[in-house]
């Protein structure tokens, strides 16, 4: 199992209003992928601090967002699972990170990262599914905040 990590500057970029993940239709919530010798750490706040893979070959990599409220003032945000799907061989990488891909918020901020452990490398007609809320213990469940 990938382990998660948050980006730090992810929390002060919420208490900021970066982000809008109910009401905000440019919000598009997009997954990288990125090298070992390119692995993000916790201080990176910006999609520019990461070198990416070239995506040549992969389908789409937007999440949707299933569900975003609070109850009993604990707020919680749930991604669909995604499917990475392979039209030819995708490059090596083994860090799958997702980032605001919105035009207006300030250079595409981070939210969190996952070290799948190894290196990974999709060949033609392979997948890989994103369970975003594996480490949660509940399915699809990104985060909470209370």
């Amino acid at each position: 199992m990938a382990t998660y990590t948050k980006f730090q500057p992810f929390v002060e970029y919420l208490c900021e209003g970066v982000f809008d993940f109910t009401s905000d239709a440019t919000c598009t919530l997009t997954v990288g992928l990125t090298t070992n010798a390119n692995a993000p750490t916790a201080a990176n706040g910006l999609l520019a601090d990461i070198t990416p893979i070239a995506y040549t070959n992969l389908s789409s990599r937007v999440a949707t967002i299933s569900a975003s409220g609070q109850t009993g003032g604990t707020y919680t945000l749930t991604l669909n699972d995604l499917t990475l799907t392979a039209s030819g061989t995708v490059a090596t990488f083994r860090w799958v990170f997702l980032y605001d891909d919105d035009p207006t918020a300030p250079a595409d901020p981070l939210i969190c990262f996952w070290d799948y452990g190894s290196d990974l490398t999709l060949n033609n007609g392979e997948s890989l599914t994103i369970d975003f809320g594996a480490d949660a213990g509940t399915t699809g469940t990104l985060f909470t905040l209370a």
